[in-house]
């Protein structure tokens, strides 16, 4: 992935500047969009919640005007469980009434969906809270905070996305036959079968209506399974509201295409499990690389101070990264999954790879997260773990070349319990995600971890007890 950066002129985060702008703009931005597609009818407004689902309605094309003034939704979106159920324990249930929150337009979201394009919308919505402020567990807005902060400080990280998916028939595939498998792809194959190829064709037609910067769409390890790369860029929640997109771009394309698109981490036990990694350079008010590593190829101080602080926070940030129990299926020796909080150069089974770059792009790769993960809190995650690196004086552990000893070994959490604990009780992320937010979010993943272990599963019926 090339990271190259622009010239040494002064720059401001102008993500953050834009969301403040008078919304009469929005007016402008749905006149420009009816221009470019006078044919659409409808327009699908929605949010996403804590697992990163959408969650809204449809709207017809002439009630679009009408969102300059915002609509309202239930702040119980933030307090639903993977199966959609709003959890009780979260306290923003039937206990206060559900009651509703202002939502405003996201400027700059509207974009054609990937089903009917030149007839069907899509805008994203943002959550106010009763003072007008941005809703404090949003997970948007929870990303926005912390981005902010970092700019305050003279720090812009640039980052660029990796997704890996898979598509197929059906998500589990089917028991073995000797007959070859006509959809069945190969590590880095560029001719992959026909059904694949025409969806590969379309996803990158459809990124490209709505201005999403792929750099590459790459056949994966495993038979069906694909990494897609989002171009590295300073607009932060631009990136996530990307990845957001385009994984449901992908779904809706291959149910176009009689496929089925899977975001699990780990979909099949005997397959590689799927990824979001994140590549990230920092910068500062000049543009220049705080990442440039030495003649000798070390990271400099501040490189070391952020990679000490993302591997001391790394154990409690499993409970974002890793956010349900299949997620943790992901993490088996053999896979260049990381077992571990560990860093290293050129090296893929490591949690922190610091990748081959020349000097002015150097960067780091964050590899831990499943592609289940919610892009927002993933990242989120991260920059909590810069400032917490750049606050912190921190000793950075040897990386995986120099270590030696063999009980030296900082494993990750194992299971969604374990990690929730640590997350619970950390006070820098109380400092940085919010005490509302963590309480939330943990009572939200116990139900769905209750909800899946008091399932009885067909292996213990077969057992013959």
């Amino acid at each position: 992935m090339n990271m190259s950066l622009a010239s040494s002129t002064k720059i401001f985060p102008t993500a953050l500047i834009l969301e403040n702008q008078d919304m009469h703009d929005f007016n402008k931005e749905i006149q420009q969009y009816l221009e470019d597609y006078p044919e659409t009818q409808f327009i699908d407004i929605c949010l996403h919640d804590l697992n990163g689902h959408l969650r809204g309605k449809r709207i017809e094309v002439n009630a679009l005007h009408q969102l300059q003034k915002g609509c309202y939704f239930p702040l119980s979106i933030y307090a639903m469980s993977l199966d959609g159920q709003v959890v009780e324990e979260s306290g923003l249930g039937k206990y206060i009434g559900e009651p509703d929150r202002l939502c405003m337009p996201v400027l700059g979201s509207l974009k054609p969906c990937a089903d009917q394009p030149t007839q069907h919308a899509q805008l994203l919505l943002t959550m106010k809270s009763d003072d007008g402020s941005d809703c404090v567990i949003e997970p948007r807005n929870i990303l926005k905070r912390i981005l902010l902060t970092l700019h305050q400080m003279h720090y812009f990280p640039m980052m660029a996305g990796e997704i890996e998916f898979y598509l197929s028939k059906n998500i589990q595939d089917a028991p073995f036959s000797p007959q070859p498998d006509p959809l069945s792809t190969q590590c880095f194959d560029v001719d992959t079968p026909h059904n694949f190829q025409t969806v590969i064709q379309q996803i990158e037609l459809e990124a490209k209506r709505q201005d999403i910067n792929l750099t590459g769409i790459v056949a994966e390890s495993a038979s069906g399974q694909f990494e897609l790369n989002i171009q590295h860029s300073d607009n932060i929640l631009k990136l996530c509201d990307d990845i957001m997109s385009i994984k449901r771009m992908i779904r809706q394309i291959a149910m176009q295409h009689g496929l089925k698109a899977s975001f699990m981490a780990k979909p099949n036990m005997a397959k590689a499990g799927s990824g979001m990694h994140f590549h990230m350079s920092i910068r500062n008010q000049w543009q220049d690389n705080l990442f440039k590593i030495d003649q000798l190829k070390n990271p400099n101080p501040i490189m070391q101070n952020v990679i000490a602080g993302l591997l001391d926070l790394m154990p409690a940030s499993m409970a974002i990264l890793a956010p349900n129990i299949n997620a943790f299926r992901r993490f088996q020796l053999g896979n260049h999954v990381p077992l571990e909080a560990n860093w290293g150069f050129n090296n893929r089974n490591v949690a922190i790879r610091i990748p081959c770059s020349d000097q002015d792009n150097q960067r780091l790769e964050y590899r831990v997260a499943g592609a289940d993960v919610n892009p927002y809190l993933c990242v989120a995650t991260i920059l909590t773990g810069v400032l917490h690196g750049l606050h912190a004086a921190l000793d950075l552990p040897q990386s995986i070349q120099q270590v030696k000893v063999i009980n030296s070994q900082h494993f990750l959490p194992s299971n969604q319990l374990e990690a929730l604990q640590l997350f619970e009780k950390h006070a820098v992320f109380k400092q940085y995600f919010g005490s509302d937010f963590i309480q939330l979010w943990c009572a939200c993943k116990k139900f769905e971890y209750q909800s899946v272990i008091n399932k009885i599963t067909n292996a213990e019926l077969e057992w013959g007890i």
